[in-house]
């Protein structure tokens, strides 16, 4: 069995509206060290560029950066007290793409990875990672199921418990 499998620990959140949303990815984000990866999964319009919004507020993205969506870009890059890589795999479905826009270098390496449609890269995320799965409750209410694997993101979550 995997290390990943072994060492985590999951909080459920629900959220009343964008902006909480928002707040609860800022609070996750002002925890965040270099070379963590955030994993989000959920339905179209469910709240993972929002959570983004909130990661890079957290982590002191200077406002001047509005962080969209990387639906067609597929890699966006924001600098901040880490720099954060936003990636969307909504449109890229095999394991040649992941290569060919380097995302197995961003993975493993020292920036801050939040993947929209983590799913799509099966067993190819790090030991280390915090999963955030969003589950669409009403018109703006969101069911957010939060898991660390591994010990940096288990102390994190901790710390977001505590908080």
């Amino acid at each position: 069995m995997a290390l990943k499998n072994l060492l985590k620990l999951s909080i459920v959140v629900t959220t009343e509206s964008p902006l909480e949303t928002r707040q609860l990815g800022e609070n996750i984000g002002k925890q965040l060290k270099a070379g963590m990866v955030v994993a989000l999964n959920g339905d179209l319009g469910s709240g993972k560029t929002v959570f983004v919004q909130g990661l890079a507020r957290g982590l002191d993205v200077l406002p001047g950066y509005y962080v969209t969506s990387p639906s067609y870009t597929l890699i966006n890059e924001y600098p901040g007290r880490h720099t954060l890589f936003h990636v969307d795999l909504y449109r890229l479905e095999d394991l040649i793409g992941f290569e060919d826009i380097g995302l197995y270098e961003i993975l493993h390496g020292k920036d801050v990875v939040a993947v929209e449609w983590a799913e799509r890269l099966l067993d190819d995320l790090p030991a280390e990672y915090i999963l955030v799965q969003l589950e669409i409750l009403g018109d703006e209410s969101r069911k957010i199921h939060i898991t660390g694997y591994g010990l940096e993101p288990i102390t994190l979550l901790n710390k977001i418990k505590k908080s």
